[in-house]
């Protein structure tokens, strides 16, 4: 990241972002508030910071590093996780501060300001996000101590076989164990409840079925490509 300097619509008035940004996104951090839509579209599963070792929910685009599967030349088709929008913005002394040198600032045609210095569209979007991240990462903390708390989370296995007879396997992932969320007691599920996290364990384990899609999805750019 390089050094951060504050958005202002006078300095900033020819500045325009790449709202394609997606190509080398294979997995997007998502808060506890996204589930409903990401999950939909997306496997939601959970990893853990390098540093801190703390769980953080995301979701999954690709089966490699580096590589979307869902995005068409950057483009997301559906639901544009929050993290996406606000690449490159940051919030500083509760003022928007931008990377200039991320590349969502190179070759973009969506502009930040309008003739008037007001924000536009794109902008009032990105604000929008960046509130939904400051708002969602405490509550999404609170959800996955919970989970942990009561061991709800397990790793899982994914080990993709492909048509070219190629092997794919995805480590460090973890899912909600629906075997441990139906042992609780009914003290415990009650709690969970009235939380909201039931819904969310619910919305996270049936997203992990788009796990296909992606396979599908890889088989089909194989195909297209030989």
């Amino acid at each position: 990241m390089g050094d951060l300097v504050f958005l202002e619509a006078q300095g900033h008035a020819g500045l325009r972002v790449n709202t394609a940004n997606a190509s080398g996104r294979h997995f997007v951090q998502l808060v506890v508030s996204e589930f409903p839509q990401a999950a939909c579209e997306y496997p939601i599963l959970f990893t853990k910071h390098p540093e801190t070792g703390a769980f953080y929910p995301g979701a999954v685009m690709g089966l490699e590093a580096g590589r979307n599967l869902y995005a068409h030349e950057g483009a997301l088709p559906g639901y544009r996780p929050a993290d996406l929008v606000r690449q490159g913005f940051y919030v500083v002394d509760d003022r928007i501060a931008i990377d200039p040198e991320d590349p969502v600032f190179s070759g973009g045609d969506q502009p930040l300001f309008d003739d008037r210095g007001e924000p536009t569209h794109t902008l009032r979007l990105i604000q929008q996000a960046m509130q939904q991240l400051a708002q969602g990462l405490q509550e999404t903390s609170a959800v996955l101590d919970r989970f942990v708390e009561h061991r709800l989370l397990e790793p899982i296995d994914i080990a993709l076989d492909f048509d070219d007879g190629s092997h794919l396997r995805l480590d460090g992932l973890y899912s909600v164990s629906l075997d441990a969320l139906h042992a609780l007691d009914d003290d415990a599920a009650l709690a969970l409840f009235r939380h909201g996290d039931l819904q969310l364990a619910y919305l996270q384990s049936a997203s992990v079925r788009h796990i296909r899609n992606l396979a599908r999805r890889r088989n089909e750019q194989l195909f297209a490509a030989a």
